[in-house]
């Protein structure tokens, strides 16, 4: 399929629904940078979706590129940024990144439920991201290991690849990354639609150490 399938695809499912003018952050994201203590410094959020996770790195005094193949999506955080008084730390830009990657050094980047019903090489995107690590700066895999009553995606077949074949996708040399995490952890998660329901959370992240 095309990347005007691909884009046309998401710009429908965002347009679908109403804008969320108070997007949360995914619950991973909140968990590392809090845990970890990480101070402010450059992110990059790759499928920002509604962005939830752009904001509230920004709301932190992280500087945020956040990127999204939507342009619907793309529209609606430059707009919800200028409103919330962040529109000087959140850069948001269309990038199909089958095609394109964001330009830059990041410290921390964040790739979460990047999964897509068109094809995209998602091994070699993370692998461009974890090159795109200033050193300590760390990469946050998030991918789904269960499907959500709202997902798009119900096909009962499908198979979610563990973090550690995940990691085995961009194998990291150990001389420059560490996985610092891969683990599957559990949650109440709640849908655009206000439905709750227990969801598993793939979690890989990965340290640039050199």
């Amino acid at each position: 399929m095309s990347t005007t399938d691909a884009a046309t695809f998401w710009d429908d499912v965002y347009a679908g629904r109403p804008a969320d003018v108070g997007p949360r952050p995914n619950a991973r994201l909140t968990e590392t940078v809090t845990d970890l203590g990480l101070p402010p410094g450059e992110a990059l959020d790759l499928g920002c979706g509604e962005g939830g996770d752009a904001l509230w790195l920004a709301g932190l005094g992280w500087r945020v590129t956040a990127v999204d193949i939507s342009a619907v999506a793309v529209e609606r955080l430059t707009t919800l940024a200028r409103a919330h008084a962040l529109g000087d730390r959140v850069l948001a830009a269309r990038h199909d990144l089958q095609e394109s990657f964001p330009p830059g050094a990041f410290d921390l980047i964040c790739a979460h439920y990047l999964h897509t019903p068109f094809g995209l090489d998602r091994s070699t995107v993370l692998r461009t991201a974890a090159q795109a690590l200033r050193p300590g700066g760390r990469l946050l895999v998030v991918d789904h290991g269960s499907t959500a009553p709202w997902s798009w995606n119900q096909d009962p077949d499908l198979r979610y690849p563990s973090p550690r074949e995940v990691a085995a996708g961009i194998d990291p040399d150990p001389d420059t990354w560490t996985v610092e995490r891969a683990d599957a952890l559990r949650r109440i998660a709640t849908g655009p639609d206000g439905r709750t329901a227990e969801v598993t959370d793939q979690v890989l992240r990965i340290r640039r150490t050199a």
